[in-house]
């Protein structure tokens, strides 16, 4: 038989725990970003290009096994992509992304926050996807508007001519 104290005790520890779970549902207030600051998301997948071909020499190729003589020697291996995002003339952020993948084949991928203060800003995004050794094969300059707690995205997709802000 239940006892009555057993039955009171019960009520005030499952009205605890409704009173806890209701204080935690809405407090402590979290604060995602502070009023006067926005966000700004670097985030993409991009692979580089292949290094080029070169034909291999006729010692080269004698040299190999029978069944692997080929003129031309293609590798799988993709190019590393250098990204660099410019805020306002200061260097944000720069970084030389690694292909992913076993073979270094796969796309190079990159996601970054910035916490910035919101206002007017001059931006700037560059990327090289290729083997040369100085300037970006890609680069899009913005004049931009952040609004206090405001994400702003940049994108980046070849096919449609390169980074995108929005």
């Amino acid at each position: 038989m239940v006892k009555p104290l057993q039955i009171i005790a019960q009520i005030v520890a499952f009205a605890l725990f409704a009173a806890a779970v209701g204080y935690f549902s809405s407090a402590p207030v979290y604060t995602h970003l502070a009023p006067d600051k926005a966000l700004i998301k670097l985030s993409f997948s991009h692979p580089g290009k292949r290094p080029g071909c070169r034909r291999l020499s006729p010692e080269e190729i004698a040299a190999l096994p029978p069944n692997m003589r080929r003129p031309v020697e293609c590798p799988r291996e993709r190019l590393p992509v250098l990204v660099e995002l410019v805020l306002d003339g200061n260097l944000l952020f720069r970084d030389l992304l690694p292909p992913s993948g076993l073979w270094r084949d796969g796309a190079s991928t990159v996601y970054q926050r910035f916490t910035v203060d919101a206002g007017s800003h001059r931006l700037i995004a560059r990327l090289r996807d290729s083997a040369r050794e100085d300037g970006f094969d890609y680069e899009h300059a913005a004049k931009i508007e952040l609004a206090p707690q405001q994400n702003f995205v940049v994108d980046f997709r070849a096919d449609t001519g390169g980074f995108i802000f929005y």
